[in-house]
């Protein structure tokens, strides 16, 4: 009788023990990885992951943000690789080269692990195995810069490319080249802003057609593009800066700037960790690609964002995002 209390107790402890483990496992919170090319001590991917862990806290699960240091896409690559091997329960990657992504990518994907792509690979994302794309059309964006710019009557232009072998921003130059129709030359320029102000500097003052610059970049490009040709005495050159930062938002007010291009990074980060989390607790996702820009910033949408009274010249509606034109990268 004794023993076969002891075997009832057992059971019954091992009972409890088991239904404390799986509900301690359902308990746990969903874990996502995000890596991108950016670090977040940068102002853009700092926005980026600020918008990641609002969405963490909204939705309740663990997020962990990863980037090289630097612009590196070896060292990317390696970071998908080890995210992968920790079996996420979701996993957010950007795509600036398919070519040095894709199979890393596609190994998370035969993995099972449900993985959506932010920022650069608007237009590789889907083909790669991503749920979906959560950005702009780079092409895109780049061909409403170059129509702006022909509308504000420029005919040599810089576009400054600041990360070489970034196929988004390649996109964006050849997107600007189209819609710009004059003369264009792709500069590569540092990402050290004091570098990158020094060569445009020089490079205006071997040529003074030039009449246009295009940022890729507001911290690295936009900022010093605005202060060098603020510089100049007796000539206009229009500067245009993908991205926002309070200095070019106030440049644009100030008509120092034509305009940026605002991507809403925040919305990058927050929308995939909401959308993964749907995912897992209802089945639920969006079934194309989701656009969040590009949203042309003109002087009057920089004078409502800081606060201050419209000019008196209209602004040109807001560009309507679309798919891009397919491309190669």
């Amino acid at each position: 009788m004794t023993g076969r209390i002891a075997r009832v107790l057992a059971a019954l402890v091992a009972t409890l023990l088991l239904a404390g483990a799986t509900a301690r496992a359902a308990e746990a919170p969903l874990r996502f990885i995000m890596v991108t090319h950016g670090a977040a001590t940068d102002g853009f991917w700092k926005a980026v992951k600020d918008g990641a862990d609002l969405a963490a806290k909204d939705a309740k699960v663990k997020l962990v943000y990863r980037a090289p240091a630097t612009f590196d896409l070896d060292k990317m690559a390696a970071l998908v690789v080890a995210a992968v091997g920790e079996h996420p329960d979701g996993l957010i990657v950007s795509i600036p080269n398919a070519d040095a992504l894709a199979d890393p990518i596609r190994s998370a994907v035969d993995a099972g692990i449900p993985l959506i792509s932010i920022n650069s690979g608007f237009d590789v994302g889907r083909s790669l195995g991503a749920l979906l794309h959560v950005g702009q059309g780079e092409y895109e964006a780049g061909r409403v810069a170059g129509e702006t710019m022909r509308a504000l009557a420029g005919t040599n232009a810089l576009c400054l490319n600041h990360e070489l072998g970034n196929v988004a921003l390649d996109l964006r130059c050849k997107g600007f080249i189209d819609g710009f129709a004059g003369s264009v030359e792709v500069m590569p320029v540092s990402t050290d802003p004091a570098e990158t102000k020094k060569a445009i500097a020089e490079r205006l003052a071997s040529d003074e057609k030039i009449d246009v610059i295009l940022a890729l970049s507001a911290n690295s490009a936009g900022e010093p593009a605005i202060e060098a040709v603020k510089a100049l005495e007796g000539r206009k050159v229009h500067v245009g800066s993908f991205d926002v930062t309070d200095t070019v938002l106030a440049a644009v007010a100030d008509g120092d700037a034509a305009f940026a291009i605002d991507q809403q990074p925040f919305l990058q980060g927050y929308l995939p960790v909401e959308f993964l989390a749907l995912l897992h607790r209802h089945g639920a996702i969006p079934v194309s690609n989701v656009s969040t820009g590009p949203r042309l910033v003109t002087q009057d949408e920089a004078r409502r964002r800081l606060g201050r009274p419209e000019s008196d010249t209209a602004e040109e509606p807001a560009a309507e995002p679309t798919a891009p034109a397919a491309s190669g990268g």
